[in-house]
């Protein structure tokens, strides 16, 4: 199946989103799909303002428009809600091909965070743009309640995965040597360091040990100033990253806005168990549907969560990370697809639905 994949997210960037997609398309290749994606590269760019390292592509409509027509998708996936996303669903709907979308990021609230707009006018626009998508992929059953209490429809539940190979299991907390002997216990956060991931909830904790941070972004200075005490690492590679991951004796994810949270899972790959706040992202990684949690603790005050996680075993956090995998993510996400020629000069609504989901598993059974 040839599949178009738009997203306004992708590398060099370094987040959530794009680790998601670039695993996607990997699993995808390995199903022997044929995957087109379209990204920020390709095209003029500008730096997203307010996000140093985050590249918009400038009137990519007419080129981005020529690349789709020339590859003839069978499915069409916008990721994204950016000027890529905006383009591609303008061109979809010029010639009448089906499409599907996903929300990765509460945008709303970021922009709330950073400026103070109430996020009832962001989400305001986001159903507008996800209200021409055949299917809506989400990564959480929160998420998806929240999305559906704003009137946003065709909604599909879309997990993620994560890396166990990379993230391998350590029994007991490592020593990361460019950090050296640090005091006990080490809380890390690993993460985008911007004021949507309410990282100053986690660095204002008075904790005993010491609190580890790797990271880049607008608010990174500033930070710095306020927490000389804290150990700043800055980016890091994926595979450095995991040995950071499993150095850790706890991970501490302070964010309430985050959608999903793949920290968390390659944090408790390593066999870091996760200390979290009770949000839609860590209940989907660390709860099950009958309200347990595991590989971590989950509370409101996130110090008890930091402090009653160093007593959750390691293989407790290996074995939860272990039940999420990128081959299943894919499958899923092959199953969400639909053909972009299932409708044409109309959107899919409620009547058609089960029309164009049957079309995309007929596409599927019978891929090259």
């Amino acid at each position: 199946m040839k599949v178009a994949l738009v997203t306004d997210a992708w590398r060099p960037q370094v987040n959530g989103v794009v680790t998601t997609l670039v695993e996607l398309v990997r699993e995808l290749q390995e199903l022997d799909h044929t995957v087109e994606i379209i990204e920020p590269g390709q095209f003029r760019t500008r730096p997203c303002p307010g996000y140093p390292g985050i590249d918009l592509a400038v009137r990519p409509g007419r080129a981005l428009a020529e690349r789709l027509d020339t590859f003839a998708p069978d499915a069409l996936h916008i990721a994204t809600e950016g000027p890529l996303g905006w383009a591609a669903r303008r061109h979809a709907r010029k010639r009448g091909w089906a499409f599907t979308t996903a929300f990765h990021t509460k945008f709303p609230e970021f922009v709330q965070a950073a400026t103070g707009l109430p996020p009832g006018i962001g989400y305001a626009v986001l159903r507008h743009f996800h209200g021409a998508s055949s299917g809506v992929m989400v990564p959480t059953r929160g998420v998806m309640r929240m999305l559906g209490e704003r009137r946003f429809r065709n909604l599909r539940e879309w997990t993620h995965g994560v890396d166990t190979t990379l993230f391998r299991y350590s029994p007991q907390a490592r020593i990361y040597p460019p950090l050296g002997m640090l005091p006990r216990p080490v809380q890390l956060f690993v993460g985008r360091l911007s004021h949507e991931k309410n990282i100053t909830a986690f660095l204002d904790l008075e904790l005993p040990g010491t609190k580890v941070v790797c990271g880049a972004g607008p608010i990174e200075a500033a930070l710095k100033r306020r927490y000389p005490h804290v150990r700043w690492i800055g980016l890091l590679p994926r595979e450095e990253l995991a040995q950071v991951y499993a150095s850790a004796d706890v991970f501490v994810f302070p964010s309430r806005t985050d959608t999903f949270g793949l920290v968390m899972l390659e944090a408790m790959a390593t066999g870091t168990p996760v200390a979290a706040l009770p949000v839609d992202g860590p209940l989907e990684v660390l709860g099950d549907a009958h309200g347990r949690v595991h590989g971590g603790v989950l509370h409101e005050d996130l110090r008890h969560a930091t402090l009653r996680a160093l007593a959750v075993p390691r293989h407790e956090a290996r074995a939860r990370a272990l039940e999420f995998s990128w081959a299943q993510t894919a499958q899923r996400f092959v199953e969400h697809l639909v053909p972009a020629g299932a409708v044409r000069n109309s959107v899919a609504g409620a009547g058609n639905v089960g029309r164009v989901v049957a079309g995309a598993r007929e596409v599927v059974n019978n891929r090259p």
